[in-house]
């Protein structure tokens, strides 16, 4: 820190060491503030001063006069007499023809030229063929790029003028004519023809009232004819819903023998060949039975073992009889959906349960075998005599079980199949031949059913049309019976006779203005400023502390001469040879590192750079006027843009040298155009709105507009920590970044000097 202190007392004492260093330091501090007021003055109130500018009115309008407007109507008269007393604008009343060559010539910024129809055409109006009315308005946009948007606005003022005026003019004549219609209706020939009125009006509400009783009577009577129309649909709909019936039981009936069929089908072909597998399966067994028996002499164990095998393969196919009892269910219940007066249905029945009956027995016989072989498996290893006697016993019981298994294969062949066969073939001979029948019963009453619905719709057509009209008929009667009795009640029409005439008396003039402008635009204004010239000074300002902080490092040096280092070192004019060429950081070895080169020479840039903030904020509020709520915050402003856009310039000059100067001016044109301080940032290209957050400008001028008119929530607080912000790539740039570019700075200072132009 005193190194750093050294380098800005020696910066000082140069600076103030003779009367033109002074003169030249006040002016690096004047001429930012000199900047921003010439320009904040020259803008203060532009559009306060639009009574200079010159703009032509050419009148051509030949006016209009017609039987149903009784008023002759002259719009561009009313148009000039309006401008006379208008002095928003330099209004120059003279001929079209020099109007336009004022406007080419450059005389005039805009004219206005009222063509000769131009009030016939607004009272088209009234008219089927309607025409809008245009005016001419002949702008010259190379003048000036501000004043065609100030001329727009007069004329936007003329048109506006003609909208009121001919409202204006259309109620006057409106309200002329109500009066007019009040006069005439108090006279004896309005008297004279309310009566004849009132009887011609009495004499058709009864001719309508009779219409719609006699229209009701013809109603009523289609209705009798309708309901002997609907008894005989009624009989014949009877009769073809018992058609359908009888088909919908019938196809069921169908449906439960095709299922029978299929049933017994199927039933037959899985029962004989499961039984053949199974039959065939008790041979095996018994084979393998002997072969165990035989080997027990051998070896018991393995008998016992051959023998268990067996076992639990017989009890394995019990399953199979399972399969086969449910088989003979699912036809069993096919057989049910038969009718009940099938006399071979109960046959049928009682076979099937006799078939089921013989298959539980052979699956008993093949369980109780199960067991044996079971028994035997543990009596081969204690008993040998026991063993033979299970033996005969097993293969007597294998016998007894394919016994079993060809009674079910022949009761089921015998009984139980033919019977099926039989049975599905009646049924579905019989359904077929009643079937036909009943379709060509249901095409006759449908066919009939056809006709007696079509004579019930149309009846109903025909009622539903009478209907209506008598309605209708009947409400136009009571409309002109309550006509009548509002036209003879004499109470009514004397009020409102006097409504009417009370409208009439009134100002005139008065109404026909409210009705040519009903609404006024009442403007509330949200943090208000004072002026344009107020609404323009954060952008000044802070692009003069901007233009301030190029203008010292144009003016002043940002590097330290060895020299200099010498002194503030204590090592006399000049630095021992071995600290090198000249250049930064060449005396870190004594002490004097980069960053103390880097702060000592930026305190004097920060100094100028408040002096500059300084002025022309305490310029801007009390020389200027420029509004400020709060003055401390808007100085504080200054203040916080000084340092950060010194500090930026001069990291820039340090690091780069006059690169960096040019780095700065290109930051100053991309803010003008980018920062929102004179458009609004959403009427800029969309480039510039993805820019806008990144630049210090915006939050500057966002901050001070928050301390001259007050400040949403936090607002104020927020864009002065987003400016401070700015001051971290800066730093990071000039204190660390620096260093691998100086050998690079040092390379381009030289080729650049070489040149003896740069």
């Amino acid at each position: 820190m005193k190194i750093i202190w050294g380098i800005f007392k020696r910066d000082m004492c140069h600076a103030t060491r003779n009367v033109i260093a002074v003169i030249v330091s006040m002016g690096l501090v004047v001429v930012p503030a000199l900047y921003a007021w010439f320009n904040i003055a020259a803008s203060w109130d532009p559009y306060g001063n639009t009574k200079a500018l010159k703009v032509a009115v050419a009148n051509n309008d030949k006016g209009y006069k017609s039987d149903l407007i009784p008023v002759r109507v002259n719009v561009g008269e009313t148009i000039i007499s309006t401008l006379h007393a208008n002095d928003q604008l330099d209004w120059q009343f003279v001929k079209s023809d020099k109007a336009i060559d004022g406007v080419e010539s450059g005389e005039y910024y805009a004219a206005i030229v009222i063509p000769k129809g131009f009030s016939a055409d607004m009272m088209t109006l009234f008219s089927p063929d309607i025409k809008h009315a245009q005016l001419k308005y002949y702008l010259n946009e190379k003048i000036n790029p501000i004043a065609p948007h100030i001329t727009d606005q007069g004329a936007t003022t003329v048109v506006n003028t003609i909208d009121k005026t001919f409202a204006k003019t259309i109620a006057q004549v409106g309200l002329d004519l109500a009066s007019s219609i009040l006069h005439y209706s108090q006279s004896p020939q309005m008297a004279e023809y309310m009566r004849n009125l009132n009887g011609n009006l009495t004499t058709m509400a009864d001719t309508l009232s009779g219409a719609s009783q006699q229209v009701t009577a013809y109603s009523q009577l289609l209705g009798s004819a309708n309901d002997i129309v609907d008894s005989t649909g009624k009989l014949l709909a009877s009769a073809t819903k018992a058609g359908k019936q009888a088909q919908n039981a019938l196809k069921q009936g169908k449906s439960g023998a095709t299922s029978l069929t299929s049933a017994g089908a199927n039933v037959t072909s899985s029962v004989n060949t499961a039984l053949d597998q199974v039959s065939g399966a008790f041979d095996q067994v018994a084979a393998k039975v002997n072969k165990a028996f035989d080997a027990i002499d051998k070896d018991s164990d393995t008998a016992a073992s051959q023998l268990t095998t067996l076992s639990e393969q017989v009890s394995s196919g019990e399953s199979l009889y399972d399969t086969y009892i449910t088989s003979l269910n699912h036809m069993r219940e096919s057989v049910k959906q038969l009718p009940d007066s099938d006399s071979a249905k109960q046959a049928l029945l009682e076979a099937i349960d006799r078939e089921i009956t013989l298959l539980e027995a052979a699956k008993g016989d093949s369980q109780k075998l199960a067991q044996q072989l079971k028994d035997a498996s543990t009596q081969v290893t204690q008993d040998t005599a026991a063993a033979e006697r299970s033996r005969k016993e097993i293969l007597n019981r294998i016998t007894s079980a394919k016994q079993s298994i060809s009674n079910v294969r022949d009761d089921y062949a015998t009984n139980v199949k033919p019977k099926i066969d039989a049975l599905a073939s009646t049924v579905s001979t019989l359904i077929s031949q009643t079937d036909s029948m009943i379709t060509q019963l249901s095409g006759t009453t449908d066919s009939l059913n056809d006709v007696t619905s079509s004579v019930g719709t149309n009846i109903a057509s025909i009622r539903s049309t009478l209907d209506g009209i008598a309605t209708k008929l009947n409400s136009s009667a009571t409309t002109l019976n309550t006509l009548i009795t509002a036209m003879n009640s004499s109470d009514n029409g004397a009020e409102n006779s006097n409504e009417l005439k009370s409208l009439t008396t009134s100002n005139a003039s008065t109404l026909s203005t409210l009705i040519s402008a009903p609404v006024a635009l009442h403007r509330v204004a949200v943090y208000p400023i004072a002026n344009y010239g107020s609404a323009m000074a954060p952008f000044y300002t802070i692009l003069s502390i901007w233009v301030g902080a190029i203008i010292l490092c144009a003016m002043l040096k940002v590097t330290i001469s060895d020299r200099e280092k010498a002194h503030v070192l204590g090592l006399g004019d000049t630095l021992p040879r071995i600290a090198g060429p000249s250049g930064p950081g060449n005396a870190s070895r004594w002490g004097l590192r980069l960053d103390h080169e880097y702060f000592g020479r930026y305190a004097i840039f920060a100094l100028l750079a408040l002096l500059q903030g300084t002025l022309v904020c305490l310029g801007d509020m009390y020389f200027l006027g420029v509004q400020a709520n709060h003055a401390l915050q808007f100085l504080a402003v200054g203040w916080l843009a000084a340092l950060v856009f010194s500090n930026i310039v001069y990291t820039l000059t340090v690091s780069f040298g006059d690169i960096g100067k040019a780095v700065a001016v290109v930051l100053l044109v991309m803010q003008v155009a980018g920062s929102g301080g004179t458009f609004p940032i959403e009427t800029l290209p969309k480039f510039f709105q993805m820019l806008y957050p990144f630049l210090p400008f915006p939050h500057a001028i966002d901050a001070m507009h928050a301390a001259m008119a007050g400040s949403y929530g936090n607002e104020y607080l927020l864009d002065m920590v987003y400016l401070a912000l700015f001051l971290i790539p800066s730093l990071l740039l000039g204190l660390v970044l620096r260093k691998p570019v100086i050998r690079l700075n040092n390379w381009v200072s030289r080729n650049l000097e070489s040149t003896k132009v740069m």
